[in-house]
């Protein structure tokens, strides 16, 4: 079981950045792949980024690529995602996943535990 607590969300202008964390509790979270997800008004739920549970590989949507970069510390069992250059397209409310697969996967559906998420609100 994995509990999971984000933060950092905001409300910023075009152009602005903002860094969402994640905290995560329970047991053996440096053996969950991490992704955050995003949801806007009206919208499916949609990947954002993905991270292996070692670290060592990463995946983005093409949305946000070369802008967003997700990061995890295992030692302090935390997920990252520094957000810059963010457009009004950026809003939504943001989620952060556990995926027991090892590798990031970008299917809703894989994902085992969610956190409650975090408001982003970018103004044009």
């Amino acid at each position: 079981q994995v509990q999971l607590v984000e933060s950092g969300g905001g409300l910023v202008q075009a152009g602005g950045s903002l860094r969402l964390s994640c905290a995560a509790s329970g047991r053996s979270f440096s053996r969950y792949a991490m992704g955050w997800f995003r949801q806007a008004p009206g919208k499916e739920r949609e990947f954002v980024a993905g991270i292996a549970a070692s670290g060592g590989i990463t995946t983005y949507a093409d949305s946000v690529k070369g802008r967003f970069t997700i990061s995890r510390d295992n030692a302090k069992n935390t997920v990252s995602l520094q957000m810059n250059s963010l457009k009004p397209e950026d809003t939504a409310v943001y989620y952060c996943a556990a995926d027991k697969a090892l590798i990031p996967r970008a299917g809703v559906t894989m994902f085992d535990y969610w956190g409650q998420g975090t408001q982003v609100t970018v103004s044009s």
